[in-house]
């Protein structure tokens, strides 16, 4: 029997494409759920932290998304900004993918970034 990992089941890992991001809110607070160039499925903060922009509908190249306002660039793996405007990180989330299934933890922030606080 396998044991059911730890965090919210928030997609599946089919619906999304390669080099894309999926948005979505956890009690109003938006995430982006994106898979990397290599297939790799990462959760971050979906907001720059340069800016109230969405990085969901940033370009994703390698490991990074690119926030598609003012061209910040952030690491999906450390959440750290790799282009200037933006110099603080968004959080990056733990993710579990079992069976087609992902699964983010919320209450495990990686990288000490902000973390959201949830009813």
């Amino acid at each position: 029997m396998t044991e059911q990992p730890k965090g919210e089941l928030v997609c599946n890992a089919s619906e999304i494409q390669l080099k894309q991001a999926l948005r979505i809110l956890i009690d109003d607070y938006p995430v982006a759920i994106v898979k990397d160039s290599m297939g790799e499925i990462h959760a971050i903060g979906d907001t720059c932290s340069h800016a109230d922009i969405s990085l969901s509908e940033g370009e994703v190249e390698g490991c990074k998304i690119e926030c598609w306002g003012h061209g910040s660039q952030f690491d999906l793996r450390s959440g750290e900004p790799l282009q200037l405007p933006a110099y603080d990180p968004v959080p990056v989330f733990a993710v579990t993918v079992q069976d087609d299934k992902v699964y983010v933890d919320f209450t495990n922030v990686l990288n000490g970034a902000e973390a959201p606080t949830f009813s």
